[in-house]
């Protein structure tokens, strides 16, 4: 084999783990240190839905809150969806809100039906995404540091502090582990 050859699949390779996007600072970034802690982005960010309407950060407090970037053609975004309606159902009581933030060019007008006839199977049963779902750009991934790939999900404590910033597949147990401790 070449070494043309050789560096072609090493690149795919890598940016096969990253997950979705530029994420190839995957391993470096995972859980990114130097973002726990930082506050909460500007707290009067609109995040339209996609209904039109808006949400604010603001409108959570007291709440904690997982922000999660995605897109409906990312294949880890997809991984996790289960994940992230079961921590819905089971958190969501306890004061978890989960925002998904679909990062797709073409908005709502893509998003929406997606949305609507995708079921995903959580622990045996069809069920939709019952989560908070918003429409999303670069200026407002920007307004909370910006994000390296997708998924980029960050959690937020009930104060408002970033405590915790996954790129890529989240680790559902990792995850889990860190709810129970904010809830």
């Amino acid at each position: 084999m070449t070494n043309s050859v050789s560096r072609l699949i090493s690149i795919a390779v890598a940016l096969t783990l990253a997950g979705c996007g530029s994420g190839t600072q995957r391993q470096a970034a995972k859980e990114s240190g130097g973002m726990a802690n930082a506050a909460a982005p500007e707290i009067n960010v609109q995040i339209p839905t996609l209904d039109g309407a808006s949400a604010s950060i603001d409108q959570y407090k007291g709440k904690v809150v997982l922000v999660n970037f995605w897109a409906t053609w990312c294949a880890p975004c997809r991984t996790e969806i289960p994940w992230l309606i079961e921590f819905n159902q089971k958190y969501g009581p306890k004061g978890l809100v989960i925002l998904g933030v679909a990062m797709d060019d073409e908005g709502a007008k893509v998003v929406q039906p997606w949305v609507q006839g995708q079921r995903f199977d959580v622990n045996g049963h069809s069920q939709t995404m019952d989560y908070q779902i918003l429409a999303g750009n670069s200026k407002i991934a920007d307004k909370f540091g910006g994000i390296l790939g997708m998924p980029t999900s960050m959690l937020y404590s009930r104060d408002g502090k970033r405590i915790k910033t996954i790129v890529g597949l989240i680790d559902h147990d990792d995850l889990s582990k860190a709810l129970d401790s904010q809830l």
